[in-house]
């Protein structure tokens, strides 16, 4: 024995192939290796066949993978890539895709592939990372014998043999799946610097020092196209049973929300049932109570996939995961999740989170809202029944219903218009509206499903409390629905007063989206209510709403008369604010009928009162109308003030949006005066306001009066560019009655560029959508636009049809005025096919009208073409 033996010195040899140094410590080993050493490659799983949606995922994947060389002659390989998501998302199928693709890149994987599955969230599968060391060393051909006991010894063979193999230019991929912990997917990751690895979990392992992938759900797309790959792959291309009804499999796709697993399992299902029509398995999977047990295989199954990462949550953990699916809306913020926890909110988001790294939640785009995927909130709920007692699940669902109430009535106080004391929980109400616009899903779901979850009062008050916001931001199908709901239970609680109430806010949502005839009966039954108790107050306000509903189908005097016993039931209760109001409703109405003076005389008491009472909004609202009167009766310059005073108003309040409005009507003043270059800058304002708020419902206004402006300064590709804009963004609203609108401008500028087919059809599409709408007014305009230009293409006969349906249209609605411009237009279509004798007789109607309206210019225009008729016809018979 040497002196170095006996001191206890140690060395280890490898001979015959490619030499480790001292990896193994504490004995002599003398390993004989072959020259040429291949990886196991048996152990990687065959791609699916099944598999679409996540080429961007690959690509990025790849990219990390890719060993290319920058420009400095350095490496940019990312060395570990940790792809997480929920359970039966597709991590290991997207790990095993990625590494198929990467072996057959020239030059990028030469020594091969480990691949290892750690079962990571499997109790009894679950590999510890000396055991999956000692496989993927026996995967590297390091015998059995020569593979030591011990982790640290094992780590260091393993990084050794590694590293060795990057050094022949023979560079290995390592694939670690499934791993539950840094702790046991970290020893086993290479750290020679080149060798690169790809790992899985359902956590978010960021103390791997990886590059950190999420993945996602599919699309809807993506989803169909799996579970009709997986048919066919089971059963042949022969089996187009979701091909053939598109609807049930897209059905199929969104009950299984877009989750890998429940739709791999979803087309198992069919494929063992051959007959089995994919309808059937649709119906089957609607009911939410059923879906996670019909989304199982003997081998598989949704549920078994979240029991796995169920089981690894804290008991604080699980019992906020049992709770979250309480909260009816799709997301749910850390705040709110304190209340319904009882906890405080640095608790709440540090549970959150840790829930969020296990990808049973997800944090949505905006920090601090969570939301759930569907088949596991589905999941979480069955097991919040089943802990409900021990959970004080009932008590959780109060307390998160009584924060939302609170903190709705709060956000309502800054949107009301009256000064007074705001609720201290928002400093301003921009503040409050973000509130608002983030929790608008939530409140709305809350409400509706409150009163069968035993909790009225919430319905009620979410109802009253968002009526201004959903006014606000348009969102009048959900005030509908909310206000509905809430009238039933009034009528169920035999509360005659709240249901008056309920009446008026449901019949002011109907008028919103025209449903004019529901809106009247809605405020004629609340007036009626408020009148049999004895309420004056909220009468004056029925009778005020009513009037407004009445105006939209033209009945004038019905609506003059209830806005005017508006007006005198607020007079009599000295309620100086609601008078106010009642006036600014009169002169609407006064406005319509062409009774321009009465109506200034409305509005200018209703500007007094308001300034009066320091109600800056309702200010600015009176002098907008005031505007609008003025410039009716040609007093341009009052009128074009009163619009710049209404728009400071507003800007000084931060109402934006009804400063873009301001904007705009005084735009339309300045056009009057043919001011046309300050229209042009002033309609441009209201568009940059509209496009800064995000409103497109008003960028299509402020784009269609631009757009008027520009036809007048002759700008017309301008002008057709601006209608067509604003038709869009009014279809994208939804809003028919205003896309016409735009579309008969539209129509009108594209004559002016004598693009008269193109006029047609646009000017056809707007009496189309009139018509569907049952709008008599509309589509008398658009009769009347289309008349004219047919004239222009010489179809008089057509011509002469549009101009008299549109007079008829007019003279329904009682608008003289326009019933009078569609008879001078049908008197000079009648006059190019020589029937002189009902041209005459057009034209004298179209004086008699514009004389009793005291319309001195268009009576003149007339009577000078009644007279060119007449001469016309002498000269004929001559």
């Amino acid at each position: 024995m040497s002196d170095d033996r006996a001191r206890g010195a140690t060395s280890n040899t490898i001979t015959g192939g490619i030499s480790f140094h001292a990896v193994v410590q504490g004995r002599d080993i003398t390993v004989q290796l072959p020259p040429t050493i291949t990886p196991a490659l048996s152990g990687l799983p065959a791609p699916a066949s099944a598999f679409t949606g996540r080429d961007q995922h690959v690509e990025q994947l790849l990219a990390d993978l890719n060993p290319a060389i920058d420009g400095a002659g350095e490496q940019r390989t990312v060395l570990v890539s940790a792809v997480s998501g929920l359970a039966g998302i597709g991590k290991t199928e997207l790990a095993v895709q990625t590494g198929a693709q990467a072996l057959k890149q020239p030059d990028w994987f030469p020594g091969g592939l480990l691949f290892t599955d750690l079962a990571g969230y499997d109790p009894e599968r679950r590999l510890s990372p000396e055991r999956a060391l000692e496989g993927l060393l026996r995967a590297l051909t390091i015998p059995g014998e020569h593979i030591p006991n011990g982790l640290e010894d094992r780590q260091r063979l393993y990084r050794s043999v590694l590293a060795a193999y990057a050094r022949e230019n023979r560079r290995i991929l390592v694939v670690i799946d499934n791993a539950s912990t840094t702790g046991q997917a970290g020893p086993l990751l290479p750290t020679d610097g080149t060798t690169a690895a790809l790992v899985t979990s359902r956590h978010t392992l960021d103390g791997l020092d990886a590059r950190l992938h999420d993945l996602d759900t599919l699309d809807e797309t993506a989803s169909t196209a799996v579970l009709d790959q997986a048919l066919r792959h089971a059963r042949g291309h022969h089996d187009t049973r979701f091909t053939d009804d598109a609807e049930a499999a897209a059905t199929i796709a969104r009950l299984c929300a877009g989750l890998p697993l429940a739709l791999r399992i979803a087309a198992a299902i069919l494929a063992a049932a051959p007959t089995r029509p994919a309808a059937s398995l649709a119906t089957a999977l609607q009911a939410k109570h059923a879906r996670l047990d019909k989304l199982a295989r003997p081998d598989r199954a949704v549920r078994g996939a979240f029991d796995l990462s169920y089981q690894y949550l804290t008991p604080n953990q699980a019992r906020l995961f049992r709770l979250l699916p309480l909260n009816p809306g799709p997301d749910l913020s850390t705040d709110a999740t304190a209340h319904l926890a009882a906890t405080s909110p640095d608790e709440a988001e540090e549970l959150l989170q840790r829930l969020a790294e296990a990808h049973l939640i997800e944090p949505a785009p905006a920090w601090g809202r969570w939301r759930m995927h569907d088949l596991v909130r589905l999941y979480a709920d069955e097991h919040g029944h089943t802990h409900a007692t021990g959970d004080q699940r009932d008590s959780a669902r109060t307390r998160l219903f009584t924060h939302y109430q609170g903190i709705t009535r709060a956000a309502n106080a800054h949107l009301d218009t009256l000064p007074g004391p705001r609720a201290s929980h928002f400093p301003n109400r921009a503040a409050a509206l973000q509130w608002l616009d983030a929790e608008h899903a939530n409140l709305v779901s809350t409400a509706t499903i409150a009163p069968a979850l035993g909790h009225p009062a919430t319905a009620t008050s979410l109802a009253i409390g968002l009526a201004r916001y959903l006014n606000h931001r348009r969102y009048f199908d959900d005030w509908i629905t909310l206000t509905t709901t809430a009238l039933v239970v009034f009528r169920e609680l035999g509360d005659r007063h709240s249901e008056g109430g309920a009446l008026t806010n449901l019949g002011t949502a109907l008028l919103q989206v025209r449903r004019f005839e529901e809106a009247i009966d809605a405020h004629t039954r609340a007036a009626t209510i408020c009148r049999e108790l004895g309420d004056r107050h909220s009468e004056g306000g029925a009778l005020t709403n009513l009037g407004t509903a009445l105006l939209e189908v033209r009945r004038f005097e019905e609506a003059i008369d209830a806005h005017t016993r508006a007006v005198t039931v607020f007079r009599e209760l000295g309620d100086r604010h609601g008078e106010g109001a009642a006036l600014t409703n009169l002169g609407t109405a006064l406005l319509e009928v062409r009774r321009f003076e009465e109506a200034i005389d409305a509005y200018t008491p209703a500007v007094t009162v308001f300034r009066e009472l320091g109600d800056r909004h309702s200010e600015g609202t009176a002098l907008t109308n005031l505007g609008l009167a003025l410039l009716e009766v040609g007093r341009l310059e009052e009128a074009i003030d009163a619009h710049a005073r209404a728009a400071t108003a507003f800007r000084e309040l931060g109402d934006r949006h009804r400063e873009g409005a301001a904007l705009s009507n005084r735009g339309l003043a300045l056009s009057e005066m043919r001011r046309f270059e300050e229209a042009i800058d002033v309609h441009t304002q209201d568009l940059a306001i509209c496009r800064e708020l995000g409103d497109r419902h008003g960028e299509g206004a402020a784009l269609n009066n631009l757009g008027a402006v520009l036809q007048e300064v002759r700008r017309f590709d301008e002008a057709i560019d601006a209608h067509t804009r604003a038709g869009t963004a009014f279809r994208d609203m939804g809003d028919c009655h205003r896309e016409g609108t735009a579309l008969n401008n539209l129509g009108t500028a594209l004559r002016q560029v004598r693009r008269f087919e193109e006029a047609i059809d646009v000017h056809t599409q707007d009496l189309a959508i009139c018509r569907e709408l049952g709008d008599r007014h509309g589509e008398g305009a658009a009769l009347n636009n289309l008349g004219a230009v047919l004239q222009e293409v010489r179809r008089f006969d057509e011509a002469i049809d549009a101009h008299t349906r549109a007079g008829t249209a007019f003279r329904d609605m009682g608008d003289r005025n326009r019933e009078g411009q569609a008879l001078s237009n049908l008197g000079t279509a009648l006059l190019e096919v020589r029937r002189f004798e009902e041209a005459i007789d057009a034209y004298a109607r179209a004086v008699t009208v514009f004389r009793e309206l005291g319309d001195r210019h268009r009576e003149g225009a007339a009577l000078a073409a009644w007279a060119v008729t007449h001469n016309e016809r002498w000269l004929r018979r001559c």
